[in-house]
């Protein structure tokens, strides 16, 4: 439960507007105002529409990830023996495992409220953490922590951590034993597998 919480946050937390105005921590707090009014008022969405949700990951939520980065934090050591053509169908693999996964979070959001945690950039800092933290009647809070790093002008998403747990960090056991099974073609055949049987449930 708390990694789908988890999901839900990060589904609505992000959104290129703004993108090279504003600190990091403000800019998620502006995205989140945008897309919560998108879902409250799309009754599709509240309804599990995951295609119609998917939409709304890619136009605001894409821009602000740095999946290059992310899947090269989650294969490890492995990522310097792919081949350029191997890291980038890992990283379009990986893309869509996760945009699926933050779509369907999406519809199961239910009016929980976001405490959004003060961030310091200090001087020309390239990386920091986005703190924030999700409540919800009758449970216990979840904490969800942003990895960023500045982008040229922007900042992008390269790591969440839901209460304690690395989102990166919880695939890389994962995408080690594929790679020991059937070496990174073989994790990358398993993704697309995946990816495909999700797709035909979205319909």
């Amino acid at each position: 439960m708390k990694h789908v919480t988890g999901f839900i946050a990060a589904a609505l937390l992000f959104g290129s507007a703004l993108a090279q105005q504003v600190a990091p921590d403000l800019l998620i707090k502006n995205v989140t105002k945008d897309v919560l009014d998108i879902v409250s008022k799309d009754q599709d969405i509240q309804n599990g529409n995951t295609a119609k949700a998917i939409a709304l990951v890619e136009a605001k939520v894409l821009p602000d990830f740095d999946f290059q980065r992310m899947t090269a934090l989650a294969l490890g050591k492995e990522w310097r023996n792919a081949t350029p053509d191997q890291q980038s169908a890992l990283t379009s693999e990986f893309r869509t495992l996760l945009v699926r996964t933050y779509s369907r979070a999406l519809t199961a959001y239910k009016n929980q409220t976001i405490d959004f945690k003060p961030t310091k950039v200090v001087g020309d800092a390239t990386d920091v953490t986005v703190r924030t933290e999700i409540k919800q009647p009758g449970t216990t809070s979840v904490s969800i922590d942003y990895a960023m790093e500045r982008v040229v002008a922007t900042w992008k998403v390269y790591d969440i951590t839901v209460s304690g747990i690395s989102l990166v960090m919880s695939f890389r056991d994962q995408f080690a034993q594929e790679v020991l099974r059937g070496g990174i073609d073989g994790l990358i055949k398993t993704l697309h597998s995946k990816n495909e049987a999700k797709s035909r449930s979205v319909g």
